[in-house]
């Protein structure tokens, strides 16, 4: 979570140990190549990923931390060599390389500038994680069922995509909180709580596909029951995966783990996104709110992403 000048020492806010509170950080950064761009941060998105690393949860931490992989932007320079990019274009750069660097012209999305850059820096992590599965097992056929497990920044835009694609769209949360929003605001078919045996038994077989997003524990072998012949169940929240192997092979069922995707398909998501005007929902705050905003995520306090305002306040 940064902001860059070419030739001038950058301005972010960095974890400094595992406690994962972030404060304002200075540090210096190389110069302009000649494939580079140098982009002026507008916006970066809050993702889980953020506290994972922050934290070290996955014992790999390297001190201090600058966190954040969901960045917009607009072009401000470019080297002797870019010819995709243009000064004044709007950006932005995913999970590929981090926020202290300027930005490989390999690694960079042209953002359509009738499409608003807080809404667009979402789509570069919980978008694009969602998307590039639901495209690889064909999730786009109109008429198709489609069940979504959680309703965080993934599991929304999953819900988003798949009405787009014109699926029938099931959500299963564990919070009937959610139910109103996720019927009237998402656009949603169903909403199941899935506690509820009878509600999630009468779904049996109806289901051609479901994008999991959630994490924890939850009955895996039960939502394979929901799959028709032939379904398809993806993978990619973080919860460990238990199923017993008939529930599998009957109906020739497959489980696919899914990450992020590629550059070219992240390319043909934001432009899907702002041809149909497909937005994140999001809550935009400024970066002195970061660590309540970490703090808001663990308790799955937020609807349905966080994006910071780099620009107006990290100065």
């Amino acid at each position: 979570m940064s902001s860059q000048g070419v030739g001038e020492d950058c301005l972010g806010w960095a974890a400094r140990d595992a406690s994962g509170v972030l404060s304002p950080y200075k540090f210096s950064r190389r110069t302009l190549g000649n494939e580079d761009i140098h982009v002026k941060i507008t916006h970066c998105g809050v993702c889980y990923a953020d506290i994972v690393w922050t934290r070290n949860k996955l014992g790999d931490s390297k001190y201090p931390v600058v966190p954040g992989h969901e960045i917009v932007g607009i072009v401000t320079k470019v080297g002797s060599n870019i010819h995709r990019f243009n000064v004044g274009d709007h950006v932005g750069v995913g999970t590929y390389v981090n926020s202290c660097m300027d930005f490989n012209e390999r690694y960079c999305f042209l953002i359509p500038k009738s499409y608003p850059l807080a809404s667009a820096a979402p789509l570069l992590c919980a978008g694009i994680t969602v998307y590039s599965p639901m495209m690889r097992h064909k999730m786009n056929q109109p008429g198709k069922s489609l069940g979504v497990i959680g309703l965080g920044g993934l599991g929304h835009m999953a819900v988003k995509f798949g009405k787009a694609f014109g699926l029938s769209v099931t959500v299963f949360s564990t919070s009937i909180s959610k139910k109103e929003e996720t019927l009237s605001l998402l656009g949603a078919d169903k909403f199941v709580v899935s506690s509820n045996q009878e509600e999630m038994t009468a779904l049996a077989k109806s289901l051609d596909f479901i994008v999991d997003t959630a994490s924890g524990d939850h009955p895996f072998d039960l939502y394979m029951s929901l799959l028709k012949t032939y379904g398809v169940f993806v993978v990619v929240g973080a919860s460990e995966i238990k199923i017993k192997p008939g529930n599998l092979i009957m109906g020739s069922k497959t489980v696919s783990g899914s990450l992020t995707g590629g550059t070219k398909e992240t390319q043909e998501m934001i432009d899907f996104c702002a041809a149909n005007g497909i937005e994140p929902n999001i809550e935009v705050i400024p970066i002195e709110y970061a660590n309540e905003a970490l703090e808001r995520l663990i308790k799955r306090d937020v609807k349905y992403r966080f994006v910071i305002d780099i620009e107006n306040s990290l100065k």
